[in-house]
C-alpha cells in the first residue's frame, strides 16, 4: 500500500514538471515548512516508506499533515516496549539545574503501553535509564538508540524538543547525543534516532542515558513526555535484548531525586572528607574528625548524613565522649525515647543538630572524643557526611518567572539579563530570588553590576575572601533574599540597576530564576501518618477523617505535611466540618480571598498549626474531624501526616 501511494505521488509530480518549468527552474523553488513552528532538530524520523525503496521524491510544498496517529516502525524490534509493566530501570534526574520533579507512570498511549513523565512545576524534564543494568556487558555494543517520543498538551500547536545525554566510561563522563523534537499537531509521536557510536559505553561500568525535554513553546501548561519502544542497536543494526526486570540503582555520578523534606537547608557547608563507612544492624563505624569539621561544629550547625539502611533509620554514636558512650538521634529505636534525628521522606538523608549532641555530651566539642560514628537498626551504608549552618528551606509562593533567564559562564565570570517589570515589582521586603542552576563547585550567587552603590557580589559568602553572607545553595537551587540585596544595594530597587547577573567560583549554568514571597518549610523529625492517598479534579476536595490520637497531635509547632502532585503545582487544605463553616486554609489568593499561602514546591506541601489557627482559632475541637485537600487543577496526594519535633 505504501509503495503504491508513493508511486502515485511521483506520477502526479512528473505530470506537473512541464508547467513548473514555465515558472522557473527547480532550484528557484522554496520548500517551506507548512507549519513553520516546529523546533529545529537533528533527530531523524523513520520515513513512511518501505525500507527497501531508495527513490527520493522531488521537493514539494504540501498542505499541513493531519495528526500522526501511527508510530513509525523502527528498523528493528524494540528492546523495551513497557508491555510487561516494568520501568524500575528508569528514574527522574532532578540533580540537573532547572530540573522538574516529574512523576513517572505507565499509561495507554497510541494503542500500547508507554512511560509517561508528568510535568510538575514547569521546569526542564530529565528521565534517566540505567543502560548497564539493562544490558550488562552488551552495553559496550550500543551504537544507536531509537525511541518513540510523544508529548501531551492541551495546546495543539505546542512544540517540544530536547537531547539525549550519554553518561559513559569509568567516570561516567557526559557526552551529548543529537536532539529530538515533537510538534503536536503534525508529528506526535515520532521515532527519534540517536547516533551514540562515539559515546564510549563500557560493558563493566555504570553507564546510563538521560532523555531531556528542554524546550517547550506551549502557551498553556508545560507538556508531559511520553516514551515508548526503546531500541538499543549494535553496529549491525540488530536489537540488543534488555533485562527489563532491572532496577535503576544509583550509578556513579547520578543525582537522585533531591528530597529535602523534613530537613534544614544548609549554608557554609564543609565536606567530611573520607567519610564512607558501612556496618550491620546495631553496629557502629566512623572516621576521625578533620580540622575543618571541628571548626564547623558550632552552635546552629547540623551534621548531614547521606546513607542507605534496611530499616530506613540513621543516627550517630558518640563512642569517646567524656560524658560516656551514647547514641544521639536514636529516638525510641533502642527504647530510650530520646530525641529523633531528622530524616527526609526518601529515608536517604539524616540530620543531627549541634544542639542535639550538646544535650547529651555538653557544648564543648573538645570533650566529644576524636570521632563521630554512625549506626542504624538495619544493615547500613553511609556515602558522605557534611557539616553546615542551619538556613531556611525556602518555599516560594506567588512567584513570578524571570522570563528568558538562561545564561552560563566560566569560573568567576558573570552573565545576566535586564530585569523585567514583573521581577522588579516582585522584589519587595520578604521576597526571595530562586536560581535554578548547576556549577562545578555547587556554589552560586548574584552580582549587581550596575547598582548605584557600586559593583558588588551578594551571597558570595567567603568564596572571594569577603566573608559576607552566604546564598542558600543545594547544588541545584540557590536563594538570595531581598534583605540580602538591600543590605548592599539599598532598599530602593530603582537604584539597583537594570541587570541582575549570576556568578560562581566554578563553571556554571543558570536555567531559570523566580522571585516570590520567601516562606520556608518546617523541619520535623517525627510523624503521625494520616493514611491519605486521595486525588480529585480542579477545585474538588478529598481527604481523611481524623482519629482522636491524630487530633491530639495537632499542637503549636506541628504541621500538616503532604506528598503530592498537581497540574499547576499548588495544594492547600479544606476543613469541611469546621464550627465556623466550610473553610479553606492556605489557599492564598487562588480563590480571591487573599489569605496566606500554604508552603509547597510541587512535590511537598506544608500547612502549619499556626496557619490553621489564624483562620479557625487555636481550639482544635472546633476544626471538625475531617481534613481535605484541594487545588485549582487536577491533583493527587500520595501520603500525608502530622509532623512535629520530638
Amino acid at each position: 500500500m505504501k509503495k503504491t501511494k508513493l508511486a502515485t505521488i511521483v506520477l502526479v509530480i512528473a505530470m506537473m514538471v512541464s508547467s513548473l518549468a514555465a515558472c522557473g527552474s527547480a532550484d528557484d523553488q522554496t520548500n517551506a515548512d507548512p507549519v513553520g513552528t516546529e523546533a529545529p532538530s537533528t533527530a531523524e524520523v523513520t520515513p513512511d516508506v518501505d525500507e527497501g525503496d531508495t527513490s527520493v521524491a522531488p521537493a514539494v510544498t504540501e498542505a499541513p499533515a493531519p495528526v500522526n496517529t501511527e508510530v513509525s516502525t523502527p528498523a528493528a524490534a524494540p528492546s523495551i516496549d513497557f508491555e510487561d509493566g516494568n520501568y524500575a530501570f528508569a528514574a527522574v534526574d532532578t540533580g540537573r539545574g532547572g530540573a522538574d520533579n516529574s512523576v513517572l507512570e505507565l499509561v495507554d498511549f497510541n494503542g500500547s503501553k508507554a512511560l509517561k513523565a508528568t510535568n510538575v512545576d514547569g521546569k526542564n524534564m530529565f528521565v534517566a535509564f540505567n543502560l548497564s543494568a539493562l544490558l550488562g556487558e552488551k552495553t559496550a555494543d550500543v551504537k544507536e538508540i531509537r525511541i518513540d517520543l510523544g508529548t501531551e498538551n492541551a495546546d495543539k500547536f505546542a512544540s517540544s524538543s530536547g537531547r539525549l545525554y550519554c553518561m559513559t566510561g569509568e567516570d561516567n563522563k557526559e557526552v551529548k547525543a543529537n536532539e529530538w523534537s515533537v510538534y503536536i499537531e503534525t508529528s506526535n509521536p515520532k521515532t527519534a534516532k540517536f547516533d551514540v557510536s562515539g559515546a564510549g559505553f563500557i560493558g563493566n561500568g555504570e553507564n546510563y542515558i538521560v532523555l531531556s525535554k528542554e524546550t517547550d513553546n506551549s502557551k498553556t501548561t508545560p507538556s508531559n513526555l511520553l516514551i515508548d519502544n526503546i531500541a538499543f542497536l549494535d553496529a549491525n543494526g540488530a536489537t540488543i535484548e534488555a533485562d527489563t526486570s532491572a532496577e535503576f540503582g544509583n550509578p556513579a555520578g547520578f543525582a537522585a531525586v533531591n528530597d529535602r523534606s523534613n530537613l534544614f537547608a544548609l549554608t557554609k557547608v564543609v565536606d567530611w572528607e573520607g567519610y564512607a563507612v558501612s556496618a550491620g544492624a546495631w553496629a557502629q563505624a566512623g572516621v576521625p574528625f578533620t580540622d575543618k569539621v571541628l571548626e564547623a561544629l558550632v552552635p546552629g550547625s547540623v551534621i548531614e548524613i547521606e546513607y542507605t539502611s534496611d530499616s530506613g533509620n540513621m543516627w550517630i554514636v558518640m563512642n569517646e565522649s567524656a560524658a560516656g558512650w551514647m547514641r544521639v538521634g536514636v529516638g525510641d529505636a533502642d527504647g530510650s525515647g530520646q530525641q529523633y534525628a531528622y530524616v527526609n521522606g526518601k529515608k536517604n538523608i539524616a540530620q543531627v543538630t549541634f544542639e542535639q549532641i550538646a544535650a547529651q555530651c555538653g557544648d564543648d566539642v573538645s570533650t566529644w572524643g576524636s570521632q563521630i560514628q554512625c549506626e542504624s537498626d538495619g544493615a547500613w551504608s553511609v556515602t558522605s557526611v557534611k557539616v553546615g549552618q542551619k538556613a531556611p528551606a525556602y518555599a516560594l509562593t506567588h512567584a513570578v518567572d524571570f522570563e528568558g533567564y538562561q545564561v552560563s559562564a566560566g569560573a568567576w565570570a558573570q552573565a545576566g539579563i535586564p530585569m523585567t517589570d514583573a521581577v522588579i515589582a516582585a522584589l519587595v521586603p520578604g521576597s526571595v530570588v530562586e536560581i535554578s542552576y548547576k556549577s562545578d563547585t555547587g556554589n552560586m550567587w548574584i552580582v549587581m553590576n550596575e547598582a548605584q552603590a557600586g559593583w558588588m557580589r551578594v551571597g558570595v559568602g567567603d568564596a572571594d575572601g569577603s566573608g559576607q553572607g552566604y546564598a542558600v545553595c543545594d547544588g541545584s537551587k540557590a536563594y538570595v533574599t531581598y534583605e540580602d540585596l538591600a543590605a548592599y544595594c539599598g532598599e530602593d530597587v530603582s537604584t539597583w540597576g537594570s541587570t541582575m547577573q549570576c556568578e560562581s567560583d566554578g563553571e556554571w549554568e543558570v536555567y531559570g530564576i523566580r522571585v516570590g514571597k520567601g516562606d520556608s518549610f518546617t523541619a520535623v523529625n517525627s510523624h503521625i501518618d494520616l493514611g491519605a492517598s486521595v486525588s480529585a479534579g480542579a477545585w474538588a476536595q478529598a481527604g481523611v477523617d481524623l482519629t482522636e490520637d491524630q487530633i491530639a497531635a495537632l499542637v503549636p509547632g506541628s504541621v500538616i505535611d503532604a506528598e503530592y502532585t498537581s497540574e499547576t503545582g499548588e495544594l492547600w487544605l479544606v476543613f469541611p466540618a469546621a464550627e465556623q463553616g466550610w473553610t479553606r486554609v492556605g489557599v492564598g489568593d487562588y480563590d480571591g480571598s487573599g489569605q496566606g499561602y500554604s508552603k509547597f514546591d510541587g512535590r511537598h506541601c506544608q500547612v502549619t498549626f499556626e496557619d490553621i489557627a489564624e483562620i479557625l482559632g487555636d481550639d482544635t475541637s472546633k476544626w471538625g474531624t475531617m481534613i481535605q485537600f484541594e487545588a485549582s487543577s487536577a491533583w493527587s496526594v500520595t501520603s500525608a501526616s502530622i509532623g512535629f519535633v520530638k
